[in-house]
């Protein structure tokens, strides 16, 4: 199945934003409409009463430097 990116952000922040950002995300998922916002766009998503919701911790390694750096991802996916 093709992938599409619909929408997509990425900036350093503080703990303290992020934490922000996620209490805000998790008010939309429970009101049901999520609205994605940056500089240039914004898009709103109906997520559904009952979503898979996936946490993933991993430990990356850059195969030429050897530095290690750690993604912890919230992951929510259903289909249409």
């Amino acid at each position: 199945m093709p992938e599409e990116e619909l929408f997509k952000t990425e900036k350093e922040r503080t703990r303290a934003e992020i934490a922000e950002a996620l209490r805000d995300a998790a008010n939309q998922i429970e009101s049901g409409d999520v609205t994605l916002v940056s500089n240039a766009e914004e898009r709103t998503v109906a997520v559904p009463e009952s979503p898979l919701f996936e946490v993933e911790l991993e430990r990356l390694t850059d195969s030429e430097t050897g530095e290690q750096r750690y993604e912890l991802e919230y992951e929510i996916r259903w289909t249409e």
